[in-house]
């Protein structure tokens, strides 16, 4: 399966997307890591993204295309990948579509989270993040064990990003409001959106978005002493998606 992540800032897309992808064995493509990645590397391109993220504004179009071109075309997004971070206007979800469409390929379905404002102002201001394995801490919903390192990192200190400052979280908010929400009605026209609450535990919403998506339960490790299924009746596992559910998610042009 191939699927866009969508939702504003907060809502849970890195940490819902990490686990997904994880789980069934597809490719997590973050633009956002990505661009930190080259920021933190002090790259031509993450001096330049840098300047527009710490002002809460969008990367031009030509280098998000480009990036998500050769992360998807890598072998462990054969079998499948989440988008998080692109696309964020309808004009790059064009892009992504021609993109795809040269290697006989398209966005399967596209999976929307949503959360108040408010609520989505008081997850950011209380993000932390571990820089080396990106874990994501809060400093009131999922404090690290000693409040301030990584707990799978104890060296490692946590930061706050600096795109998520009040200020800077609320510009994000209103152009998300502007640019990227169209997408919503973009993947709703032809069928390809899923809607799911952004609130409640984390664990609670993974599961409304596995639903949402019908994506079954991993099968458990085989048993070597068993005589083994059926060649064909893992097909739909490995794929993390029943072949009724992906012809479900691939209607018509």
């Amino acid at each position: 399966m191939r699927l866009v992540l969508l939702g504003p800032p907060g809502v849970g897309k890195g940490t819902q997307g990490r686990r997904l992808a994880g789980e069934l064995g597809w490719a997590l493509i973050s633009t956002g890591e990505m661009l930190r990645e080259a920021v933190a590397k002090g790259t031509p391109l993450g001096r330049a993204a840098g300047r527009l993220m710490a002002a809460g504004e969008l990367v031009e179009d030509d280098i998000m295309v480009g990036l998500v071109r050769d992360r998807s075309a890598e072998p462990d997004a054969a079998r499948g990948f989440v988008l998080d971070g692109f696309p964020r206007t309808v004009p790059q979800a064009d892009a992504l579509e021609a993109m795809l469409a040269e290697r006989a390929q398209r966005i399967d379905l596209a999976a929307y989270l949503g959360a108040p404002e408010v609520e989505l102002v008081r997850r950011l201001s209380g993000r932390l993040e571990c820089p080396v394995c990106k874990r994501a801490y809060h400093r009131t919903d999922a404090r690290p064990r000693d409040g301030r390192h990584c707990d799978d990192h104890p060296g490692v200190e946590l930061r706050q990003r600096a795109d998520d400052a009040e200020e800077t979280v609320r510009k994000r908010l209103d152009v998300y409001r502007v640019q990227t929400a169209p997408l919503v009605d973009y993947y709703r026209r032809d069928g390809r959106l899923r809607e799911v609450s952004g609130l409640g535990a984390m664990d609670e919403v993974y599961r409304s978005l596995k639903q949402a998506l019908e994506c079954p339960d991993p099968d458990p490790d085989p048993d070597p002493t068993s005589s083994g299924a059926p060649s064909g009746a893992s097909s739909g596992a490995s794929s993390g998606v029943s072949s009724d559910a992906s012809r479900r998610a691939r209607p018509g042009r």
